[in-house]
C-alpha cells in the first residue's frame, strides 16, 4: 500500500509540474536513476533533465563521458560544493524558454530517491535556505512554490521515488548490513552493479581482474578477506555483509583509489570501533569518556580516518586536523550522511567523534 501511494505522489508531481529534474547519486548513477519515473515522464510529454549531484567524487573524465552516452541531457554538479549549479540554472531556462512562448509561469520539480540531494539543491539555486535539509529519508513534507525567476518556480513536494524492493533498500544504506539475515541476494547484486557501471572498482579494491559470475567474484572477495569457514570454504554470508557494509559505510566505492590519493588519510581506529559496536554506544560524549585516552595518543598531523554502521547509524571517527570542521567534513564526504551529532577533541591537533545518519 504504501508503494502504491508514494507513486500515485510522484505521478500527481509529474502532472503538476512542467519540467522534471530527476536527482541522482553520481557514485550510483545506475543505482539511482528510476527507469519507471523516466518511462512516466516521457509518457507524458514533459521536458526531463537528469541532475547527477555529488559530482566532486567522481572523476571528470567518467563523468563526461556518461553524460556523453547519456540519450537524457545530463548536468553535473556538486550542491554541497556550489559547483555546476550556474550550469543547471542556465539549462532549466533552456527547458523553460519554449514553454514560456504559450504560459506565464513555468513549474520545475525535482525528483528522486531519499537522500539524493534534492533539498539542498533547491536551496543553492536559491541562494538561501528556501527549505529545510536533513538526511532523513521523507523529510520533506508538504508542497511550496519557490521562486527561482520572475517567471520559473520550483515545485518543492515530497517528489521521492519509493525503493521497490529490499536488495536495492539494503544498496542504498536503508537497511544496516549486519542485520541482514540473508545478505548474499543483495551483494550478488551490487558486483552485477558495479560490473555494469565500472568493474575496475573490483581490481582496485580487491585485485580482482577476473570477472566471472558474481557469486566467484563474491567468493573470491572472502578468500582474499581471510573471511574462512572451518574447512577451508568461503563464508559467503559474512563475505556478503562485509561487502555491503563497505559499500553503506563509503569505505568502497566505485572510485576508491582515485579519492584515497586525494584525502590523503589512512584507515584505523577498528579497535575502539569494536569496542563502540559490542557497547552499542552511539553518544560522542560517552564515546569520548570511554575512548578518548586512547584516541588522544594518535593526535598528531596524519589524518586518520575508522568508519562504522551500528545500529542504524554510522559512527565516525577522525583525527589529524588542525580544525574539527574538517574532520567532520571528511566523514560526511566518505559516507555521503550528515552528522547528527559530534564532539571535538585534542588542543594543536584536534579529533573529532561523529555520529551520522
Amino acid at each position: 500500500m504504501k508503494q502504491r501511494k508514494a507513486w500515485r505522489v510522484v505521478r500527481e508531481v509529474i502532472d503538476e509540474a512542467d519540467i522534471i529534474v530527476e536527482v541522482v547519486d553520481a557514485r550510483d548513477p545506475i543505482g539511482t536513476r528510476n527507469r519507471n519515473l523516466e518511462r512516466l515522464v516521457k509518457e507524458e510529454g514533459k521536458p526531463l533533465l537528469i541532475v547527477m549531484n555529488k559530482a566532486d567524487l567522481v572523476p571528470k573524465e567518467w563523468a563526461e563521458e556518461y553524460k556523453r552516452k547519456s540519450e537524457i541531457p545530463v548536468v553535473f554538479i556538486s550542491a554541497r560544493e556550489r559547483k555546476g549549479t550556474g550550469i543547471l540554472r542556465r539549462e532549466i531556462k533552456k527547458l523553460a524558454k519554449g514553454l514560456l512562448d504559450e504560459q506565464d509561469k513555468v513549474k520545475v520539480a525535482l525528483i528522486g530517491y531519499p537522500n539524493v540531494g534534492k533539498s539542498t539543491i533547491i536551496n543553492t539555486l536559491k541562494g538561501k535556505k528556501a527549505v529545510g535539509t536533513a538526511p532523513i529519508p521523507g523529510y520533506t513534507k508538504g508542497k511550496q512554490l519557490i521562486r527561482l525567476s520572475k517567471k520559473i518556480w520550483l515545485l518543492d513536494s515530497p517528489g521521492v521515488v519509493p525503493i521497490d524492493d529490499f536488495d536495492e533498500l539494503v544498496i542504498k544504506g536503508g537497511f544496516p548490513a549486519d542485520k541482514i539475515e540473508e545478505p548474499v541476494k543483495p551483494a550478488l547484486k551490487l558486483i552485477g552493479r558495479i560490473l555494469e557501471t565500472r568493474k575496475e572498482a573490483l581490481t582496485e579494491k580487491f585485485g580482482i581482474e577476473n570477472f566471472s559470475s558474481e557469486e566467484d567474484i563474491l567468493r573470491e572477495i572472502g578468500k582474499r578477506k581471510g573471511i574462512i569457514r572451518k574447512g577451508g570454504e568461503v563464508d559467503l554470508e559474512e563475505t556478503a555483509r562485509w561487502l555491503l557494509r563497505e559499500w553503506q559505510t563509503g569505505r568502497f566505492t566505485l572510485f576508491g583509489k582515485e579519492k584515497e590519493k586525494g584525502q590523503e588519510f589512512v584507515w584505523d581506529f577498528e579497535d575502539v570501533l569494536d569496542g563502540i559496536e559490542k557497547d552499542l554506544l552511539l553518544d560522542p560524549r560517552r564515546i569520548l569518556w570511554k575512548y578518548g585516552e586512547e584516541l588522544r595518543e594518535k593526535l598528531d598531523n596524519t589524518k586518520r580516518v575508522g568508519i562504522r554502521e551500528i545500529e542504524g547509524f554510522t559512527v565516525g571517527i577522525a583525527t589529524g586536523f588542525k580544525k574539527c570542521d574538517g574532520g567532520i567534513k571528511l566523514l560526511e564526504k566518505l559516507t555521503g550522511k550528515h552528522a547528527l551529532a559530534s564532539e571535538c577533541f585534542g588542543k594543536k591537533w584536534k579529533g573529532v567523534v561523529a555520529i551520522m545518519e
